[in-house]
Formats: C-alpha cells, sequence, structure tokens
C-alpha cells in the first residue's frame, strides 16, 4: 500500500470538504453508519439484514421474527458509534475509559459492559488462546499504557494495530470484535481519516489477517486491508466534489 498516496487523498479531501453539499455528506454519513452496524453485528452473528438494520436505525420500526438481542446490538452499535464520534470531535484520545465506556454502550440490555472477564475464554477456530484473568489484566494495562506512545506506526498501522491487539487480549467476556472495530475507527478518526465498515462476506480474509498478527505478530496484512477501506471510502468521497468541475483546478486544490 502506498501510504503517501492515502495521505495525499486525505489531505484533498480535508481541502474540499467544506464544498460537499451538507445534504450530500449527510446522506453518506447515514448510509455508512447504517452498513457499519449491519457489517459489524453480522460478522459475530447477527441475522438482521442491511434493509432491517435501516429500518431499526432510521425508520424507529420493529422487526418481527428476530431476537431481542439482535436488535438491540444494532440498535446499541449506533449509540456507541455517535458517542465515538463525540469524543472525537472534542479532541479525546483513546483511552480505557473511553473503551470501557464503548463497551457499556455495545452491550446495554444484553449483559454488564466495560467490565473486563474474570474467567477463561476460548476463540473458536483461532489458532491462539486469549490469555488467562490474571494475564489479561496485565496485557490489558500494558496495551493502554503503549498506546500514546507507537510513534513507530503510521495512523492507519496504528488503528490496525489498537484493533489487532486488543481482541487478542480479548478483555470482555463478549462483544470484543465490536468494540475492537470501534477502536480502530476511533483511531481512524482521531487521526482525520474517515472510519470504514469490514464487509461480512470478507469476514475470511479479516480474520485470516487478524490471526497472522495473534499468532505470528505480523501486522502488515491487516493494516493493508484497512488502508484499502480507507482508500475506497475517502475515493467514494472525493467523487462528489468531481461531478462539480469547477472546484477541480490546481488552484482550488
Amino acid at each position: 500500500m502506498d501510504y503517501d498516496r492515502l495521505y495525499d487523498k486525505k489531505e484533498k479531501f480535508a481541502r474540499i470538504k467544506g464544498r460537499i453539499a451538507p445534504e450530500a455528506l449527510e446522506s453518506f454519513d447515514k448510509s455508512f453508519d447504517i452498513e457499519y452496524a449491519h457489517n459489524s453485528t453480522a460478522i459475530e452473528g447477527n441475522t438482521l439484514t442491511l434493509i432491517q438494520t435501516k429500518a431499526i436505525l432510521e425508520d424507529g420500526l420493529s422487526i418481527g421474527g428476530k431476537t431481542l438481542r439482535e436488535i438491540y446490538e444494532v440498535a446499541n452499535h449506533a449509540k456507541a458509534f455517535a458517542f465515538v464520534k463525540k469524543c472525537v470531535a472534542e479532541g479525546k484520545s483513546l483511552d480505557e475509559s473511553i473503551a470501557k465506556d464503548i463497551h457499556a454502550l455495545l452491550m446495554e440490555n444484553i449483559l454488564v459492559g466495560g467490565v473486563y472477564r474474570n474467567v477463561a475464554v476460548r476463540i473458536s477456530g483461532a489458532g491462539f488462546r486469549p490469555p488467562l484473568p490474571n494475564e489479561m489484566f496485565r496485557q490489558v494495562k500494558d496495551f493502554f499504557a503503549d498506546l500514546p506512545y507507537r510513534t513507530d506506526l503510521n495512523p492507519i498501522e496504528l488503528a490496525a494495530w489498537t484493533h489487532a491487539e486488543f481482541v487478542k487480549i480479548h478483555p470482555f467476556v463478549d462483544g470484543n470484535g465490536r468494540t475492537s472495530r470501534m477502536l480502530m475507527n476511533y483511531q481512524l478518526m482521531f487521526f482525520g481519516f474517515l472510519p470504514v465498515s469490514i464487509d461480512k462476506e470478507t469476514r475470511l480474509e479479516y480474520f485470516e489477517a487478524l490471526e497472522a498478527y495473534a499468532v505470528g505478530g505480523n501486522l502488515k496484512p491487516f493494516a493493508e486491508m484497512i488502508a484499502a477501506l480507507e482508500e475506497i471510502r475517502l475515493d467514494e468521497y472525493l467523487s462528489i466534489i468531481c461531478e462539480q468541475p469547477e472546484d477541480l483546478s490546481d488552484q482550488t486544490l
């Protein structure tokens, strides 16, 4: 991945964002929020369709034949992401308190959130075992202590590492995947990038990239996956302004 190209697109988007019609930005943002909630919960087994997710989040409708848990999962996801956007807008760096609050919002009406596990857990099909509770507590404390000092990583790599390392530690009984994806997007947005959604159809590639890090410490496959998704999102937003040729001159960009 050519990260310089990605940074150039990010800077270009920052310059032209103010010229995009608010209605267009709102439409893109709403569409992303729904797709993100759908994909992130579907990866974990939620059976709500994209249209059903939209009906819950945008239209406030109830869905027959689905469990309350599935409905809460997508509704909670929207609340948690709104919280993430609020914290980023306030310039708050990601920390342990924020991560616990995100988990608590994701787990509302499902289980008590924001509390680290005190039992051993296994991940089906994974080639690694999450640490036992005592070791997990040490690792999660080290994770948050290290977070502000990972200057060896560029922002995309840092977002990928935040996700990969947090989900490897697996500090909660449930909701680690959704929380990790929220933390990843927190980092992307904090550094001026757009949040990304990992499509449920690419979950095998996603799990394999995470496995490469968890088992072998190789962050590159996952970082490149996130970089590719980021470029797609930036291109999507930049395409809006491309429909307005008068705004594309070298003098204005």
